[in-house]
C-alpha cells in the first residue's frame, strides 16, 4: 500500500511538469509591414508608430493594447513592424485594428492609415497582417 501511494504521489508530480499539446501560448505576435504607394524618400529623422488598438466602443477613444515607436534612422519602405499583446487582454465580444503613422522630426504628421486593418484573434500565436498602407497628409 505504501509503495502505491509512493508511487501514486510520483506520478501526480511528473505529469504535473508535463506540457499539455493543447497549452497555448500567452503572448501574441502581431506582424506586418507599413509602406506608402508615393515615390518619396523618408527623411532620416522620420518617425515611425505602429499601435494595436481595441476599437470596440463607437462612442469612446480607442484604448491601446501594444505598441512600437522608432526612428526610421534611414529606411525606406517597406518597413517591418512587430506587436506582442497579452492574451489576456483580449476579449472575444471586442473589434481590434492597427493604425501606423509616420512623422518628421518636428512631430508634423507626414502619411498615416486612413482604412481599418482589423486584426482578429482566432487562437493562433502570431498573425501576420502583411502591408499596411499608408496615405500622404498635405
Amino acid at each position: 500500500m505504501l509503495r502505491f501511494a509512493a508511487a501514486l504521489a510520483l506520478g501526480l508530480s511528473l505529469a504535473a511538469c508535463a506540457s499539455t499539446p493543447g497549452t497555448t501560448e500567452q503572448t501574441i505576435a502581431v506582424t506586418g509591414s507599413i509602406a506608402y504607394r508615393e515615390r518619396i524618400a523618408l527623411p532620416p529623422t522620420a518617425k515611425v508608430e505602429v499601435r494595436l488598438d481595441d476599437v470596440s466602443l463607437a462612442d469612446a477613444p480607442s484604448r491601446t493594447l501594444a505598441s512600437q515607436s522608432f526612428d526610421a534612422a534611414g529606411k525606406q519602405v517597406p518597413i517591418a513592424f512587430a506587436l506582442t499583446v497579452d492574451r489576456s487582454d483580449l476579449d472575444p465580444r471586442h473589434s481590434y485594428a492597427v493604425a501606423a503613422r509616420i512623422t518628421d522630426a518636428d512631430g508634423k504628421l507626414m502619411f498615416i492609415t486612413d482604412t481599418r486593418n482589423s486584426v482578429t484573434f482566432d487562437g493562433r500565436s502570431a498573425i501576420d497582417l502583411g502591408i499596411l498602407n499608408l496615405v500622404k497628409t498635405r
